[in-house]
């Protein structure tokens, strides 16, 4: 069975005022300082902890698993340790894709994010957006590349279903995933063009960094790609989720992706041969709407519900899911997401009862720590 791992980027914010902080480097180290300490259990302990872009963020990497009851805990775990180590800060972290209070955010110290400020500007200093990114293994770069080109036009459904980025420097963006918009003002970020192998995915890698406009492959910003680091196809099209069980739901509908694009590999079946462009506009419907609109059906490119668009992903990977083991839970995922709405749902009804964006930030820190929705 293919392995499954989650990336979550999380939001520090003040526990009063919601407001972000910029206090990843003491929160790492707490976390640095809690490596080597005794677990309840008396073993050694670690952490996955990263910085980020922006210092007002922390990222996590679960380990891969094969159970999605396991990676749920998996999760759950890095969450609960990351608000931890955010407490001993005097921070909370929240599962946010965006920020709702006005921000300036502070890029992180290093080469690497100096030249990143250096080059994209406004675009990398106002990049404070917090994302999912789900790795599922394959057996080699061409099976991936396979992958990659067949997954396609399924990808807004999985920004739509994940959307928890509504508000943007204190105001509604009329969005349900903002945070999908200003990540694509990145100039290699989005969909790309079918590939046709794993030489043409390489070769097209090796001549956008031979401009110079990116400085490594891990700037291949791609909605979906090749994995610099590890033997998996990467989707990267995902908000940060409120729920810690919604990334759950969003890593069982990828491997089921996956496992069907392969098959459909190994059976001789091409890739659809829809447009970039056409690519594109599906993926800022699914941005703008959420789960609250209409979005672009992956098979016709024409508009439906998103209970329709949702349906008809769920329909795709069925059989995968159910070889897997995983069909009930995508089934339950499912429907309770149609009827209580994602993270951009949420936290518009959260401004209507708490009555300000800072309630909203605090609330949501509550969510990610496993308070209820």
């Amino acid at each position: 069975m293919r392995s499954v791992g989650v990336e979550e980027e999380l939001l520090l914010v003040d526990a009063r005022s919601g407001e972000p902080l910029a206090l990843s480097g003491a929160v790492l180290a707490a976390a640095d300082w809690s490596v080597g300490q005794p677990t309840a259990g008396g073993g050694p302990q670690g952490h996955t902890f990263e910085k980020e872009l922006q210092q007002e963020q922390l990222e996590f990497a679960t380990k891969p698993v094969t159970e999605m009851g396991e990676l749920l805990e998996e999760i759950t775990r890095w969450r609960v340790e990351a608000a931890r180590h955010a407490a001993s800060a005097g921070a909370l972290v929240a599962a946010l894709g965006t920020s709702p209070l006005p921000v300036r955010p502070s890029l992180s110290t290093g080469k690497r994010y100096e030249w990143v400020g250096e080059q994209f500007g406004l675009t990398a200093q106002e990049q404070l957006t917090c994302g999912c990114h789900v790795h599922v293994s394959v057996e080699s770069d061409e099976e991936g590349v396979a992958v990659l080109d067949r997954i396609r036009p399924w990808l807004p459904v999985l920004t739509a279903m994940s959307a928890n980025s509504p508000f943007w420097q204190g105001e509604d963006s009329g969005y349900g995933s903002y945070r999908s918009r200003v990540w694509n003002r990145l100039p290699s970020a989005g969909p790309t063009d079918v590939f046709g192998s794993a030489d043409r995915y390489h070769e097209q890698v090796r001549a956008m960094l031979d401009t110079g406009v990116l400085r490594d492959e891990g700037m291949m910003y791609f909605d979906a790609r090749l994995s610099a680091a590890y033997p998996t196809v990467e989707v990267r099209v995902a908000d940060v989720c409120l729920e810690a069980s919604t990334p759950v739901l969003l890593a069982a509908l990828v491997r089921g992706l996956v496992e069907t694009a392969a098959r459909g590999w190994q059976d001789g079946q091409p890739p659809a041969r829809v447009g970039t462009g056409l690519l594109r506009l599906a993926a800022w419907r699914a941005g703008r709407s959420g789960l609250d609109g209409p979005l672009i059906d992956p098979q016709t490119m024409r508009e439906t519900s998103p209970e329709g668009a949702v349906e008809a992903l769920y329909a795709h990977v069925r059989d995968a899911l159910a070889d897997h083991g995983d069909d009930d839970r995508v089934r339950e995922g499912i429907a309770r997401l149609l009827e209580h709405g994602n993270g951009a749902r949420v936290q518009r009804g959260l401004l209507r009862t708490e009555g300000t964006l800072g309630a909203v930030a605090t609330r949501c820190a509550e969510i990610t720590a496993g308070g209820a929705a």
